[in-house]
């Protein structure tokens, strides 16, 4: 067993050497930001998509740009208006006079990494037509069929400073995000670092550090992470705390709640912590990865009711308190 669990560990060690070199070509282009970028590849390395939400110019375009170039992807940026229509996104059948036929021309949603630029401002159809294309990695543009490119990541943003206008997404859709992240201002020193960097004459670009085929060897390889029984019953415990406060000494955050954690969070919440220990290059999971993974993975899946709201209860102060309750193996 302890033979298996070594060659498991020299494997892990070996497969996710790249993530240092992707995380070096990144820190060349990208002052700070750390936690995006590592959510990022969480998610890809999972197979899941990431809400993002934070005021503009923070890099968020620059972000999934930069890491697309480094592992040779294709990459579309689509920016969600009132006026967008699903065809916009995902396609459309064009008639061809020569021919005499229908031709399919597809749409900017037929790449590796997609950056939907305030999902929320686009109304229902077109939100739609990206979580079905999320969900089931494919679309259909009249009678075909067409399967979506591998690795397929969608990086959804937010505006949370502007609400005219705008599609709120129903807590179903929001649900099919594997992570959100709430992303802040940098640091002085960091925004002094980002005038530097971006009044310098040569801006850095940059540079293909592994294919994209690679990445889909390693999400196989981080299936492989040991996550424990007790693990596993940690990632329950906390969700279900999310559901049924009252049975883990959380009384007060009955009235709070209006729903939990589905079991997509569980689901989430065990493959996110596999994919941040392989980050850490370790070959098991530790309940301080769930912990770190913990709020990106539920705060959009917590539904707060107007008691909460009333009393400027977030979703993440109710995650602290969760963490802090339910016992740690």
């Amino acid at each position: 067993m302890s033979q298996d669990f070594q060659h498991l560990t020299e494997k892990i060690k070996q497969e996710s050497a790249f993530v240092d070199k992707i995380n070096s070509e990144l820190d060349n282009v990208i002052v700070g930001q750390k936690t995006m970028i590592e959510r990022l590849l969480i998610a890809l390395l999972s197979n899941g998509h990431i809400l993002l939400e934070g005021v503009p110019g923070l890099a968020k375009t620059l972000a999934v740009k930069s890491l697309a170039a480094t592992i040779q992807a294709d990459f579309s940026r689509l920016q969600f208006t009132p006026d967008l229509l699903p065809a916009d996104l995902i396609g459309t059948m064009i008639y061809n006079q020569k021919k005499e036929e229908f031709a399919v021309r597809k749409g900017p949603v037929f790449a590796n990494f997609i950056l939907a630029d305030e999902i929320n401002r686009a109304p229902a159809k077109v939100q739609s037509a990206l979580l079905e294309a999320m969900q089931e990695r494919q679309v259909t543009i009249g009678e075909n069929t067409f399967k979506l490119p591998e690795p397929f990541l969608v990086l959804a943003t937010m505006n949370p400073v502007e609400q005219e206008g705008t599609y709120p997404l129903p807590e179903a859709q929001v649900d099919r995000f594997m992570l959100k992240v709430v992303i802040d201002y940098p640091t002085r020193d960091e925004e002094q670092a980002i005038i530097r960097q971006q009044i310098a004459p040569e801006k850095k670009q940059p540079k293909p550090v592994l294919a994209k085929e690679e990445i889909i060897k390693a999400r196989n390889v981080v299936h492989e992470v040991y996550l424990d029984e007790k693990i596993e019953k940690y990632i329950v415990d906390l969700v279900f705390a999310t559901r049924y406060p009252a049975e883990y000494r959380l009384q007060k955050l009955q009235p709070m709640i209006t729903f939990g954690g589905s079991p997509r969070a569980s689901i989430a919440l065990a493959l996110a912590a596999k994919s941040y220990a392989f980050l850490q290059h370790r070959a098991f999971v530790i309940p301080d990865d769930v912990r770190a993974i913990a709020h990106d993975v539920l705060r959009h899946r917590i539904g707060l009711s107007f008691e909460a709201e009333a009393e400027n209860i977030t979703s993440s102060q109710i995650i602290d308190e969760v963490i802090n309750v339910v016992q740690v193996p």
